[in-house]
């Protein structure tokens, strides 16, 4: 049996939400919007697995080929990304160090994110496009300094991210790598957000990325340097989480720029990360001067 899966679409030039189905998408802003303007404040309300299931009711109202997806959260208050959190991805480094004791994490704008099938965009500044697929939680319910035991009960969805990155950026300052992980639609999250269950569902789920149909990461999330129910209590104590807060949870080792010579993205080239029980996330390529000259016209790209 499918999960529930919501989303947040363009069609027409209107923002709405709805729920995913074999044959379309039933727009459940149109019915419930008046109460829930975005799926953020369905999470709030926690309504988003009655949401799902009160979609079963109704036809779809659109075919799937006649929206534009959107990142699922509209907005949301953070995005917090980690790093380093595989053990393979850990000994990339070759520095003969142990697992960090602490996580590191930055902090990526809802700019620098698209949604499912919309083209990530290599920027005129570099070439180093990069991907990294992860696993994300999407946060349902607010908590300063939440415990280990009741961290999971915070969580209201799962989705996916292709955190991509411009690598030579990362390295334009000592000690930050904040300019390389926020170009604008560099990266992208989605494409649906899945009704988060119990600990079952999340505990080794396997994440797999391809480029162009060629396997280049695939991990599991039983094998975490830091754990969900870590991360969410670590970073609970220094900032309040909130409904809709986006944490991006760690890349398998694999990406581009760890192959010899490098392999990064270019236009053409299509990403996709795909999760168990969750879906896949796909992505195209295309040059910013292409996107402008496009939006020029009046095209999508």
């Amino acid at each position: 049996m499918t999960s529930p899966r919501l989303a947040t679409f363009s069609i027409a030039g209107s923002t709405k939400y709805g729920a995913v189905v074999d044959d379309g998408i039933v727009d459940l802003s149109a019915r419930f919007g008046k109460d829930y303007p975005t799926l953020r404040e369905v999470i709030a309300a926690g309504a988003l697995t009655r949401l799902a299931e009160d979609a079963a009711q109704y036809q779809p109202d659109y075919g799937l080929d006649t929206i534009a997806w959107l990142p699922p959260i509209p907005a949301p208050e953070k995005i917090i990304c980690i790093g380093v959190n595989y053990p393979d991805r850990n000994a990339e480094y070759k520095d003969g160090q142990d697992a960090p004791k602490y996580p590191s994490m930055f902090m990526r704008t809802p700019r620098s994110f698209v949604g499912h099938l919309t083209p990530l965009v290599r920027p005129r500044a570099s070439a180093q496009l990069d991907y990294e697929g992860e696993l994300v939680l999407v946060i349902g319910k607010a908590g300063r300094h939440i415990a280990e035991s009741a961290a999971l009960d915070h969580i209201a969805a799962i989705t996916l991210c292709n955190e991509g990155t411009i690598r030579d950026w990362v390295r334009h300052a000592k000690f930050n790598v904040t300019q390389g992980k926020n170009f604008d639609s560099t990266g992208s999250l989605g494409p649906w957000l899945v009704p988060y269950t119990d600990e079952a569902q999340i505990a080794d789920v396997r994440l797999t990325t391809w480029v162009n149909g060629e396997m280049r990461q695939d991990d599991r999330t039983s094998r975490l340097i830091f754990g969900f129910r870590y991360l969410i209590n670590y970073i609970s104590t220094f900032t309040t989480l909130v409904p809709g807060d986006v944490i991006v949870t760690g890349t398998p080792t694999g990406a581009g720029a760890r192959f010899d010579p490098p392999r990064y993205l270019k236009p053409g080239d299509v990403v996709e990360v795909e999760a168990q029980n969750v879906g896949m996330l796909r992505n195209g390529v295309i040059d910013e001067a292409i996107m402008n000259l496009l939006a020029s016209d009046g095209k999508q790209p």
